[in-house]
């Protein structure tokens, strides 16, 4: 039973098994994952992985001595360092956007732009876009409360526009640089940041596509409502949506809670990209000092409470006359937001054991030698470790590791970005339990487990395999070599 990938088996059955067969609730059922995972993994696994990190011999032995509790409550907090104060404060910008009429305001005003009809896929694309510069749950933070509040508008469809939030960020978050996984890939297998942002673009453009596509058939087939929630009641909505736009506060005003946190961490994206580390961007001490300015509250932590700052004025602006100023409302959004963190940390802790099994080590020895074409390769090893152990960004990793030695090889007879990009669509494939961002958007949409396995995980193996498709096609057709 040391086998990685028996311990994998015998944790999906835990989790799968304990939330969507015994109802045991989630974080209960990852917790219980995590620690039999843990309790079936030795010592020289723990050791081996560490290592393979970069840990000293010192650092791994001392991993490996810890407790299960102990590393089941690291990769927790880790998690929870992560996204705690980003799922907190994500709460308090939807809470405050939704009861201001802030949601409301900026909905009627895509609607005038778009049309009812072309609202999803206005949802669709500003995802997407929104999702080259911005961390992935933070669009789903910063998008959820606009679909809520546009379901309530046109009063159905309320599955589509979620699919259609995670369809864009989901595939910008691995295809385009400056997101840190592109990032990371580009370096190990030199491909230029400017071809990957292009190429990615169009590769991504035609999965979200064929994700709209799909999101439409799943709309029709499992049509799911809106539902109440402690931080969106739907009579709170509905109220709001009555409201005379003079009620409304202005769109400028609205849409601050976005807008704030949205420019400084893209600002702060453009600055890193440009700047040398130890090395002045300017000769202007008043220029570096005002991007210094810039890049602390570019920090995604910074940038997402002073989001949660400006929503909070919002609110008060338009609620002068509440019992208990903004203290209710904060209590809401965080009873709501709490459970999310619990989750998504319980989630990380076991997607955290199973890696220290070495299960992203034992699917590379396992395709080392695997003789097929290169591209299908690389999607399928991302795929693979993926699926395993809960991380993109991990499977990115591993992928370009394995495959790096080949993306330099001079006999390659197509540019090594399609190699990059196959990995990126592979590594959409599968989001489920051991995942955060499947836990992120499952809570925030109010989707049960079993809803969010037949829409969000098929959505990402539809938009994946459409990738590979393009990319094989785009691979024979313009090599670019």
């Amino acid at each position: 039973m040391t086998d990685p990938l028996l311990i994998l088996a015998v944790g999906v059955v835990i989790v799968v098994g304990g939330i969507i067969g015994l109802k045991l609730h989630p974080f209960l059922a990852l917790l219980l994952g995590a620690f039999v995972v843990a309790l079936l993994t030795p010592a020289e696994a723990i050791q081996q992985f560490a290592l393979a990190k970069g840990m000293s011999e010192s650092a791994a032995q001392a991993l490996a001595k810890k407790s299960i509790g102990e590393r089941i409550a690291t990769e927790f907090g880790v998690t929870c360092g992560k996204i705690g104060i980003l799922i907190a404060m994500a709460a308090i910008i939807g809470k405050c956007m939704l009861d201001s009429g802030a949601a409301e305001r900026i909905i009627r005003s895509m609607l005038k732009l778009t049309g009812i009809e072309k609202a999803p896929t206005a949802f669709l694309v500003s995802s997407f876009f929104l999702g080259i510069p911005v961390f992935f749950d933070t669009v789903i933070f910063l998008m959820m409360p606009l679909a809520k509040a546009m379901t309530m508008r046109i009063g159905k469809n309320y599955l589509l526009l979620v699919m259609c939030i995670m369809a864009g960020a989901a595939m910008a978050n691995s295809l385009v640089p400056p997101a840190p996984g592109p990032l990371f890939l580009i370096g190990e297998m030199h491909i230029p940041i400017g071809l990957m942002m292009i190429a990615g673009t169009i590769v991504g453009l035609f999965t979200i596509t064929a994700g709209y596509f799909f999101s439409l058939w799943a709309n029709q087939k499992w049509p799911i409502p809106l539902r109440d929630s402690l931080d969106a009641k739907l009579e709170d909505i509905k109220l709001i949506a009555a409201k005379e736009d003079h009620h409304l506060p202005g769109l400028g005003i609205s849409l601050l809670p976005v807008l704030i946190p949205l420019v400084f961490i893209c600002a702060d994206t453009a600055i890193n990209a440009m700047s040398t580390p130890g090395v002045p961007l300017t000769n202007s001490p008043f220029i570096n000092n005002l991007l210094a300015l810039v890049k602390f509250f570019g920090d995604k932590n910074i940038a997402i409470v002073t989001g949660g700052a400006a929503a909070l004025l919002v609110l008060a602006s338009q609620k002068k006359d509440a019992k208990g100023g903004m203290t209710p409302f904060v209590q809401a959004a965080l009873a709501s937001g709490g459970s999310i963190i619990l989750i998504t940390a319980a989630g990380g802790a076991f997607g955290g054991m199973l890696q220290q099994t070495g299960i992203s080590a034992r699917i590379a020895d396992m395709t080392k030698d695997y003789q097929m074409a290169l591209i299908p390769l690389a999607f399928l090893i991302a795929a693979i470790v993926r699926t395993a152990q809960g991380s993109a960004t991990v499977a990115l990793i591993t992928a370009s590791g394995i495959l790096s030695g080949m993306a330099t090889n001079a006999s390659l007879e197509f540019h090594p970005v399609y190699l990059g990009l196959a990995i990126g669509c592979g590594s959409k494939l599968v989001p489920w339990m051991n995942d955060a961002g499947f836990w992120i958007i499952c809570k925030l949409s109010n989707l049960t487990e079993k809803e969010a396995l037949k829409t969000i995980s098929p959505l990402l193996v539809v938009m994946g395999i459409t990738g590979l498709v393009v990319i094989m096609i785009g691979a024979k057709l313009f090599p670019l070599i």
